[in-house]
């Protein structure tokens, strides 16, 4: 069994957290407090690669693997969670999606200038009334001539403010359940595409989130990815991917958590020494150590296995279920050993607080991957 990372994941994974450093983490607290979509950051992180790092570099990416995009989301994230889940969606629900079921056509349309950063991509399936019951959305297609009028709501999508190309689940046969979804490119300037105000967030605030309106918006049929009825098997496939991203996410919000704990605890003195030199704050910090290591270990399988082209559904929601978990563990452990500092906004572990929660809600709650995981269990896989 072989743990060492290749010379190319080492210099991507190199490359990724200098960059955090030297460029994110400066920002983190300013997006944060703000509310500021990081256009600059993005915009630099497509001149290195990392919106598409796993698009081919025949469509215009990176080329790199899996293990290479859960490395570089993990570095992004330790130093502001709202740019690396900006980065993850790209990659994951709209670049993954169309490159494993578009059409030639559309891979040469959309992948070059989503991993380039020219345009952004968002990803819809959630609705006022439908989040993890995906067979329960109301946003219908009906058919008409060549063409597909689409009308509905979608919920708390991420970059849909900023977004310039939305991969949408629709209804388009309501009375076959899941059977009946359908997957759109849907262009955000489409007449009768229209967006809410930026949800006012709990965290991640960096990261715009908004309802998307659809108002008979016309698209014809060479906007349906996969196939017209396949959007259930799209929007599975896509989302078993993105929760190696969110888990990475969540990986290095909880890094950010030990990192800045450790250093805290090293200057921090109460009777007469550093408190890391209390038996208290050592079993925190080891806990979350290990809870850390133990979590990249999953995501590192879940990717390694997606590269390998062989099933990976059961360990991506096993890596997002504890990286998410650990992730507001970590948060809780951080302003506990911070103290009244973790309490003001000065210091980095309120932040890391916040943006650790949705870790455990977006792209399939904590329930829905203990019920995924099970479902593969019950079938022997």
């Amino acid at each position: 069994m072989n743990f060492s990372l290749t010379e190319e994941q080492q210099f991507l994974q190199k490359t990724a957290r200098d960059f955090a450093r030297a460029e994110v983490l400066p920002q983190a607290a300013r997006i944060d407090r703000e509310h500021k979509h990081p256009t600059e950051l993005v915009a630099k992180m497509s001149e290195i690669g990392f919106m598409g790092v796993a698009v081919p570099e025949e469509y215009g990416g990176a080329g790199m693997d899996n293990v290479s995009y859960a490395l570089a989301i993990e570095e992004i994230a330790a130093a502001c969670a709202s740019t690396a889940v900006i980065m993850s969606v790209n990659n994951s629900l709209v670049c993954d999606p169309i490159y494993r079921y578009g059409t030639e056509e559309q891979k040469k349309n959309w992948l070059p200038i989503l991993a380039n950063g020219e345009k952004l991509g968002c990803f819809a399936i959630s609705e006022p009334g439908a989040g993890s019951d995906a067979a329960a959305q109301t946003t219908v297609a009906l058919p008409d001539g060549d063409d597909f009028l689409i009308s509905g709501t979608k919920n708390w999508i991420t970059n849909g403010p900023v977004a310039d190309v939305c991969v949408l689940m629709t209804m388009t046969a309501k009375e076959r359940g899941h059977r009946g979804i359908t997957a759109f490119i849907l262009p955000m300037d489409t007449p009768g595409v229209s967006t809410s105000p930026p949800d006012d967030k709990l965290g991640i605030r960096g990261s715009k989130s908004c309802q998307i309106f659809l108002d008979n918006v016309r698209l014809p049929k060479s906007a349906v990815l996969g196939e017209v009825g396949g959007g259930f098997k799209v929007a599975m496939g896509t989302l078993d991917g993105g929760r190696i991203g969110i888990a990475a996410q969540a990986l290095g919000i909880a890094r950010a958590c030990l990192e800045d704990s450790l250093e805290y605890a090293m200057e921090r003195r109460t009777f007469g020494k550093p408190i890391a030199e209390h038996q208290s704050i050592q079993w925190k910090l080891a806990d979350m150590a290990t809870e850390v290591d133990a979590a990249r270990l999953l995501i590192l399988k879940a990717a390694y296995l997606k590269d390998a082209g062989k099933p990976y559904g059961k360990a991506a929601a096993m890596a997002k279920l504890f990286a998410s978990d650990i992730a507001n563990k970590a948060g809780r452990e951080c302003i506990q050993i911070f103290g009244g500092n973790g309490y003001v906004t000065e210091y980095p572990a309120e932040r890391h607080f916040r943006d650790a929660k949705i870790t455990e809600i977006y792209e399939g709650t904590s329930e829905i991957q203990r019920l995924v995981i099970t479902n593969y269990m019950a079938k022997g896989k």
